[in-house]
Order: C-alpha cells, then sequence, then structure tokens
C-alpha cells in the first residue's frame, strides 16, 4: 500500500506545472536541468520519496525551484516546494528533557544557518503549542544542568551571550525583524558560536545561567521571524526557548516565552489558544514582579479583547494598569524592562477597538506614541493602528493625518506586522477614495519595505 503524501506543498506544485501523474517526466526535466552538477538519475520513485518526506540536497531543491518557474511562467522559492517545513517538523515537540533541548536546539539552529531565506512553507501547529504550555508548567524541574565536554565555559563567557543579545533585541526594535541578513547572522551566532558552548564543560550554576541566556537568543530570533511573517521557525524557535529557559528554572522569562506564543496564535487568527496560553503564562508566573505580570495581563486582555469577551478583557486590562503602576525598576528582570506604559496603551488600543469600543480605545493612542527614538518599529505599528481606529470611527480627517504620521516611520523598518497593518488602514480607507484627501493620502503612502 502506497505510503501517505506528506509533502502536499511539493505536490500542489506538481499539479501546477501539469507533473501530477507524470513523476517520471519531472524526474527527466530534473535530470536534464541539473547536468552542469554530473550525471543525474531521479525518476518517479525519486518523486515518490520526495513527496513522502525525503529531502533532497540544497542544489537539486534550487534546480527544482528553477525547472517549475520556467514550467509556470513566474519566480518559485525554495522555501515553497516544502523541504525545509519537512525539516522543522521534527522540532516542533516540546522536549521532554534538557539534554534533549540542547539536541534540538542545535539541529534547528544549524538548519536555519543552512538554509534561512524566505519565509517556510510551515504553518503554525495549535496543539503543538497547548502541548507546550502544558509540559512547561507541570513538568519537573530537571536536577542538574551541569555537563562535562571539550570548552569549558565561564560566567563571563555567558555574560557576552547577553550583550550580544541585547545587540539584536535594539536592531530588531529599530528596524523590524525582516531583514534576512540580521537573522541569519543570529543563526549563525547560535549555531557556532553558542551550540559548542552548550556542549561544553560547565557546573549547575553556570549552566543554569548559560541555557538561560541561549533561550534569551533563542526567544529574540523567534520574536524576529515572527515579525519577518516565517511563523513555523518562530514557533519551532520559541518552542526550543520555553524548554531552555525550564532547564534555566526561571519561570519568569517561560512565562515571557508563551506571552509571545500567545502573541503569536493571536496575530494568526487563534484567539481562544492565545488565551489558553496566556492564562498559563500567569499562573506558571506566579507572584511575579509588577512589570511581568503588567507583561502578561496586557496579553491576555488582548486575547479576550478579539474573542469578544467584553468584561474579562477590561478586567485584565485594569489590572494590568495597576501592575504597571507598582513596577520597581530595580525588581525587574533586565528583559521586562522594555513594557511600560507606550506598550500597554497599543495593546490596550488594540484589544479596544476589536471590542468596537473605537472612542474608548483612542483615549490610548498619546500614550502609545509615547515612544523611545529605538522603538521604530513599535512607533509604525501604533502609528497604524491609531489612524485605522479613527478611519473606523468615522473620523476620517483624524486617519489621513495619523496616516501621513505614518508614511515618515514605513520606510525606516522590514516588518511583515507593520505591512499588515498598513495594508488594514489602506483598506478601511478605500470606501472614501472619491474624496480629495483620502485618494492624495493613499497616492502619497509609500510602500512598507520587502521584509524578506
Amino acid at each position: 500500500m502506497a505510503r501517505p503524501v506528506t509533502n502536499t506543498a511539493f505536490e500542489a506544485l506538481l499539479r501546477a506545472a501539469g507533473y501530477g501523474n507524470a513523476h517520471a517526466a519531472f524526474a527527466r526535466q530534473l535530470n536534464h536541468a541539473g547536468r552542469i552538477h554530473g550525471t543525474w538519475r531521479y525518476d518517479a520513485a525519486s518523486v515518490y520519496w520526495w513527496l513522502r518526506g525525503r529531502c533532497p540536497a540544497e542544489h537539486v531543491q534550487t534546480t527544482m525551484a528553477k525547472a517549475f518557474a520556467r514550467k509556470l511562467g513566474r519566480a518559485v522559492l525554495v522555501a515553497e516546494l516544502g523541504f525545509a517545513a519537512a525539516l522543522l517538523a521534527p522540532e516542533t515537540a516540546y522536549p521532554s528533557a534538557a539534554s534533549h533541548a540542547i539536541d534540538a536546539a542545535e539541529r534547528l539552529w544549524t538548519m536555519l544557518a543552512r538554509q534561512l531565506g524566505p519565509q517556510s512553507s510551515g504553518t503554525f501547529q495549535r496543539d503543538a503549542a497547548l502541548h507546550a504550555a502544558l509540559a512547561w508548567r507541570y513538568d519537573l524541574p530537571d536536577e542538574t544542568v551541569a555537563h562535562s565536554g571539550r570548552q569549558p565555559v565561564t560566567t563571563a563567557d555567558v555574560d557576552s551571550l547577553y550583550a550580544l543579545a541585547d545587540h539584536f533585541t535594539d536592531l530588531d526594535r529599530r528596524h523590524g525583524g525582516g531583514s534576512p541578513r540580521t537573522r541569519t547572522l543570529m543563526a549563525d551566532l547560535l549555531a557556532r558560536q553558542v551550540s559548542p558552548m552548550l556542549r561544553g564543560t560547565y557546573t549547575d550554576a553556570v549552566g543554569r545561567d548559560l541555557v538561560r541566556a541561549a533561550a534569551t537568543l533563542s526567544g529574540q530570533f523567534a520574536f524576529m521571524s515572527y515579525d519577518a511573517g516565517d511563523q513555523a521557525v518562530a514557533q519551532h524557535l520559541l518552542t526550543v526557548a520555553l524548554r531552555l529557559a525550564k532547564a534555566a528554572d526561571d519561570r519568569l522569562y517561560g512565562a515571557h516565552l508563551l506571552a509571545n506564543l500567545a502573541t503569536q496564535a493571536l496575530y494568526l487568527g487563534h484567539a481562544q489558544d492565545a488565551s489558553r496560553l496566556a492564562e498559563a503564562a500567569i499562573d506558571g508566573a506566579g507572584r511575579a514582579p509588577a512589570a511581568v505580570r503588567a507583561r502578561l495581563y496586557t496579553t491576555a486582555a488582548s486575547a479576550y479583547g478579539r474573542s469578544g469577551e467584553r468584561r474579562a478583557c477590561q478586567h485584565a486590562l485594569a489590572k494590568a494598569e495597576r501592575a504597571l503602576d507598582r513596577t520597581d525598576a530595580g525588581s525587574s528582570p533586565r528583559w521586562a524592562a522594555y513594557f511600560g506604559t507606550a506598550h500597554f496603551a497599543g495593546a490596550a488600543l488594540k484589544c479596544l477597538s476589536d471590542l468596537h469600543l473605537h472612542r474608548q480605545a483612542l483615549r490610548h493612542a498619546p500614550g502609545a506614541v509615547d515612544l523611545a527614538n529605538q522603538n521604530a518599529r513599535t512607533r509604525a505599528l501604533h502609528t497604524a493602528l491609531i489612524a485605522t481606529i479613527h478611519a473606523r470611527a468615522g473620523d476620517i480627517e483624524a486617519a489621513c493625518e495619523w496616516g501621513r504620521e505614518l508614511a515618515v516611520h514605513v520606510p525606516v523598518v522590514r516588518s511583515a506586522r507593520v505591512t499588515h497593518r498598513v495594508h488594514e488602514l489602506t483598506a478601511t480607507l478605500s470606501p472614501y477614495r472619491t474624496t480629495s484627501q483620502v485618494n492624495e493620502f493613499l497616492r502619497t503612502l509609500p510602500a512598507p519595505t520587502a521584509h524578506n
């Protein structure tokens, strides 16, 4: 009995190119196109196994994409072939042990360092996200993470990783996560520098700090991938980071990562799952510092708003605002320093708008753009949102005014999320295109910078 097809992306391309029932013909075309690499002897059996999960070499995939492009009359990206998603699939599961997490991290980072490019064809896996949340919350802590290997690892080595994480975080906020060059640099750093350190020699105390630093870097890489629109990669990186945070025994950073997973689920339209993930993060964080509670309750409010749960949303917003008022920088984790009034206001804008409370939402507009200069992407996201809410409330003049402010920020960042917000604004204003004000604004609004 034939095995089921697992690479549906590759199957769809074969059908579109006329090779759905002509696998041998496609293999002959591939052999002919690849003759510069030597004598290839692919046949229908080769296509059979590619459809069922076997992954050809990178140069073979490149030749495949060119063969499909000639047949279809359009550019075909290697990522469209579906092999990258097949490679990533095993890493979706939450690793059961710290050693398994290190193995999974090394495989994933190495693969991304070699193959990172335009968006992968994988999708967000809801069941895997919920399983990760449960395992992170209820699995027993690791007794020790001490390790004996070739390379001794010191506290100073770990401190350098935190400095690098700060550097990439700053790049992400200033320019967005959509730059492939920046993400390639980060993949290379993780594969070439961090992986050997995780295989080195360290005590339990140094090891906890090391895996925490590795979780921080992987979590930042995940957020950049999410912002770039590469959702499958983002989920895999977050899952690995979540397990590393568990190994570090850092429940607060783990809760933060789980809230990021909730944010990703929400962005992709899975509001109920986002609510569960946010609630698990709040529960797992326990008696957290005020800054952490503010961030987690804000995420929950966003999920409730999208689900239409008005009372739960407003209750969570009130809790977040009270926690924000009590924030003490001296008692907050270093990674929580970014979350302040502007980020809360931006989330309040979005969830109240989702509840169609546009006027109430706009009360948060001034606070949402009260940002430091380095927060260029957040400024663009919030400005686009304010313009869109004004348009939905029927104030077209204010929408265009905020839209002109947005036009200044759009070219500065490469972000799939900013692109999405710009498209939301233009779609909301399109019915008013006949007015000179809207027509002029839409004509002059610059296209968002390509994020891949």
